[in-house]
């Protein structure tokens, strides 16, 4: 066959395969394309949320207003609240014994400045439960997500610091009665490294069950307030083997068992700040990683479901705009089935992110 006889042929071949990837590209299983970090106004200042592509967006739960939310209503949007769970440093000040004790005894200083709460604090607990309840019951939203739900430690970050906490009294003694482990009569350093030596599988058990079953109550209240309403959860992006499996070692985050109760998992693969910031395809891995651990493939049929928030704006290493696209793309990939960009607070200053952002998003929309 000659040459010329042959370009029909690649041609055909062509086509089928501009064809393919014109269909991949669209991307019809993503169902959110969102904005973290409050009402973009700045953006609307340049047309309309469709006009971007952006039908979803996420903000923290103390500034969510009516009239915010009829805003992005009448643009068409799903408006998500995030809700900090772990991290209201604030109370600390009335009540300091809901500080977390490291293995010293003493109370564990905030890494990076990131302070936790003792998750076994009955008051704590109670009220941001109460808050959880009124922010559901005051507001129209279409879904809340937990942020810090893990244990007292500075993880968003290349080289993270994750004391071993919380070994108070309250913690310790909540431990040994629900575990059946009996343990001596000892200073809070020698039970410490008890804890973490001969009893570490049953300790490390015993504290992702507490954050559970936070999760647990959390979702009792939705259903209760506001069942039609989504629960999400902002997670670390590790997988059950980095950071020798600090997941569930040090965060006390047990996804596979907090799955019982959430709808959405969304992974915080921040490439830059975490140290990739030259390969975004690190974000894609570890979405596959998640996906195959939950056994969440990116089916509209499933009830669980993938929307990773995605790192555009600069924090730690700079995120160039010829990286947009390449970000987004790779926070879109099965068994994704949803994105957010973070986050609008800086991005409002980098409209040429945005407008790529929503070529992105145009392109993709079904």
């Amino acid at each position: 066959m000659t040459r010329i006889e042959c370009m029909p042929l690649v041609l055909v071949c062509l086509c089928i395969v501009t064809c393919w990837v014109a269909a991949e590209d669209k991307r019809p299983h993503i169902a959110i394309r969102g904005i973290y970090g409050g009402v973009p106004v700045e953006l609307l200042e340049h047309g309309t949320l469709q006009e971007f592509g952006v039908n979803a967006i996420f903000m923290g739960s103390g500034g969510i207003t009516d009239e915010r939310i009829a805003l992005l209503k009448t643009q068409g949007a799903k408006v998500f609240a995030e809700f900090n769970t772990m991290h209201v440093a604030d109370y600390l000040k009335e009540y300091p014994d809901a500080a977390p004790i490291g293995v010293d005894g003493k109370v564990s200083p905030p890494p990076h400045g990131w302070q936790g709460i003792c998750p076994t604090h009955p008051g704590y607990r109670r009220f941001r439960m109460d808050a959880f309840r009124e922010v559901l019951s005051k507001f129209e939203i279409d879904g809340i997500w937990l942020d810090y739900h893990h244990s007292h430690a500075s993880w968003e970050r290349a080289e993270p610091d994750m004391p071993d906490t919380c070994f108070c009294e309250r913690c310790v003694a909540q431990f040994r009665q629900q575990t059946k482990t009996e343990l001596p009569n000892e200073t809070t350093p020698q039970l410490a490294r008890r804890l973490l030596g001969q009893h570490n599988d049953v300790w490390v058990q015993w504290r992702c069950d507490v954050f559970t079953d936070w999760v647990r109550e959390f979702r009792e209240i939705i259903d209760e307030s506001r069942p039609e309403a989504l629960l999400g959860t902002f997670h670390c992006p590790w997988t059950d083997t980095e950071f020798d499996g600090a997941l569930r070692n040090k965060l006390a985050i047990d996804l596979k068992a907090q799955a019982e109760y959430l709808d959405v998992f969304s992974i915080m693969p921040y490439h830059a700040r975490f140290g990739h910031a030259a390969d975004p395809s690190w974000i894609s891995r570890q979405t596959a990683w998640l996906g195959k651990h939950l056994s969440i493939k990116g089916e509209p049929t499933e009830r669980h479901r993938i929307w990773p928030i995605v790192q555009l704006s600069d924090w730690g290493e700079t995120v160039s705009i010829e990286q947009v696209r390449s970000v987004i793309d790779h926070g879109t990939r099965r068994p994704a089935t949803g994105v957010m960009v973070f986050n609008w607070g800086s991005l409002k200053g980098q409209m040429d992110k945005v407008s790529e952002m929503g070529d992105y998003y145009r392109a993709i929309r079904p």
